[in-house]
């Protein structure tokens, strides 16, 4: 994705129906990994232009909080 893993990046990754999220990054002592599946809905989720999109903390605040 062309970023540093352990720079402080989160990867949020969509499951391909839209009711998963995968949240990766490195806490300093390795990977961790944060998941939240819906029963019901989807996430919301920007269109990729290039196959990547950056979203803001305010932005995933809003999808893990009011899914």
């Amino acid at each position: 994705m062309g970023r540093d893993p352990h720079a402080g990046y989160l990867y949020v990754i969509r499951g391909r129906s839209g009711n998963l999220i995968k949240i990766i990054w490195h806490d300093g002592l390795g990977m961790s990994l944060y998941a939240k599946r819906l029963e019901t809905g989807r996430f919301l989720w920007p269109s990729p232009a290039d196959g990547s999109v950056s979203i803001s903390p305010a932005q995933l605040t809003y999808m893990l909080v009011s899914a």
